[in-house]
């Protein structure tokens, strides 16, 4: 999409089965549809919220990195049928094991724009309004995972087990 170009309208040719993911071919696809579907939503913010180019920059960029590291590659499935436990297994576990310096700031901005693209799917119809204050609710839960980063750090000997159990991605 060039500079300036308008997305097509949200959705638009799409069903939510387009996003189920069985095999890798599907989790490639998905991945694309991902980008379409944040640069939609990238222009939403800017043009429907007035919200700033920056701004809409970050938000956007949390829910790219919810998207395509851990909910499609590592979860497998699909972003219209998330429930907000994967928000806590991504905030409260995965992204604290699986990035080098893990830290609220970081995690807030990531969380910040999950709730921003889940307060917009329920919006426009495409998730339940209880699910989206449910995944919302799950990301603006910082003390928790304040918590489980601080807790993380301070692991000693075979403590990460306990850790682990905690906050399990199963």
């Amino acid at each position: 999409m060039s500079e300036g170009s308008e997305p097509r309208p949200f959705l638009q040719g799409f069903k939510k089965s387009d996003f189920d993911i069985r095999t890798l071919a599907d989790e490639i696809r998905v991945d694309k549809l991902c980008v379409e579907l944040i640069r939609h939503f990238f222009h939403h913010l800017i043009q429907d919220n007035s919200c700033p180019r920056d701004d809409a920059g970050k938000l956007s960029h949390g829910v790219d990195y919810f998207f395509r590291e851990f909910l499609i590659p590592d979860r497998r499935d699909n972003l219209f049928f998330m429930k907000a436990v994967r928000v806590r297994q991504f905030a409260g576990h995965w992204y604290i094991t699986h990035t080098l310096e893990p830290n609220l700031n970081e995690l807030t901005n990531i969380l910040r724009g999950v709730a921003r693209f889940y307060s917009f799917l329920g919006k426009q119809g495409l998730i339940s309004l209880s699910d989206a204050r449910s995944i919302t609710g799950a990301c603006d839960d910082l003390p928790y995972y304040a918590e489980r980063i601080e807790t993380f750090w301070a692991i000693e000997g075979g403590g990460y087990d306990i850790w682990r159990q905690g906050c399990p991605l199963d």
